[in-house]
């Protein structure tokens, strides 16, 4: 990143539903044990949206938040994005209701679809925005609604997924601040490794479709594993070598919260402690685009990042997609 406006992060946010459901709770709807999910996944519990409840709803409670805590009015936000690939209907953008749920007017409002990479996606989109001149202060939410998705019976899926949201402020500043390296990739050609087949042109939802649960998401989790940790790793070393550092610098690695195998065996190849590697899937499982502004979110709150401090935001997800990024934590 030559020029020298960057974006830094001045409020973040998070939302997550009410409703608890725990690994037991699970067991007595499918044929799985507590023992079972937390040994193959890291999770205990997630949380679960009920009637009412929609992304824009956690999205905007986020957005919120991240807004509070940076100090700003609706009317000093000049861009809202939404990463969701869940969103509250196939159109118009999720963002728009967030945008008009905040009373944030006229400000362009748009959805990023990059599934459980999505945040990562944003902060290139969104630092691009502010780079350009484009935008000077602006609102970047990360929401999904995975479990609307979810068929209780598969006991595969089921056990996985949780919902909820984060956010971040962006602003404009010539402090080397914010993103300051990022590589985002995707591959096509694994699109059906994971996915929702019914709802969209290719398979409009009909009755028989819906009947045969082709709403429903399912994924090839042995292969998603293997394409997860060489992508996160690979993209991770190289944003890390482009932001002029070593994984020495980094203070803290924040990666997506889909599995706690994946995290380790990426942890493992990177060769980094345990200690800098956030890890909060037990209490929430897989919110998608929204597990890596979570986990930010909480690391924050529980003292674990200091201003100044490197980031490292890794994440993968269907599509198939991916990224990383180095973030330089601080206020300008």
């Amino acid at each position: 990143m030559s020029n020298s406006r960057y974006a830094a992060i001045i409020g973040w946010g998070m939302a997550v539903p009410q409703q608890v459901v725990t690994n037991e709770d699970l067991a007595r709807r499918v044929n799985t044990t507590d023992e079972w999910i937390r040994s193959r996944t890291g999770i205990s519990e997630r949380r679960v949206a009920g009637p009412g409840v929609f992304t824009s709803t956690l999205a905007t409670a986020a957005g919120r938040e991240a807004m509070e805590r940076a100090g700003v009015a609706p009317s000093d936000i000049d861009m809202v994005i939404v990463a969701t690939c869940t969103p509250d209907r196939p159109f118009p953008a999720t963002a728009c209701a967030v945008q008009a749920n905040l009373g944030i007017t006229r400000a362009p409002a748009f959805d990023i679809a990059a599934a459980c990479s999505g945040f990562v996606y944003g902060m290139s989109v969104a630092t691009g925005m502010i780079r350009s001149g484009m935008s000077r202060c602006l609102l970047l939410v990360a929401a999904d609604i995975f479990t609307h998705l979810i068929d209780w019976s598969d006991r595969n899926t089921c056990v996985l997924f949780g919902d909820g949201a984060g956010a971040v402020v962006l602003q404009a500043t010539e402090e080397r601040l914010g993103l300051i390296s990022t590589q985002i990739g995707a591959a096509g050609e694994g699109e059906t490794m994971m996915a929702v087949d019914a709802g969209g042109t290719r398979m409009p939802a009909t009755a028989d479709l819906l009947a045969q649960g082709k709403q429903y998401v399912y994924m090839n989790g042995r292969e998603i594993f293997k394409h997860a940790v060489r992508e996160m790793c690979d993209s991770a070393t190289r944003v890390v070598k482009e932001a002029g550092l070593s994984l020495r610098d980094i203070s803290l690695v924040i990666p997506h919260q889909a599995n706690v195998r994946i995290i380790e065996a990426v942890a493992k190849r990177l060769e980094l402690p345990a200690d800098r590697v956030v890890i909060n899937l037990d209490r929430y499982g897989n919110t998608s685009s929204a597990s890596v502004p979570i986990a930010l979110y909480e690391a924050v709150q529980q003292g674990r990042v200091k201003d100044g401090d490197y980031l490292l935001i890794t994440a993968f997800g269907g599509g198939l997609t991916w990224g990383s990024s180095v973030i330089r934590w601080g206020r300008p």
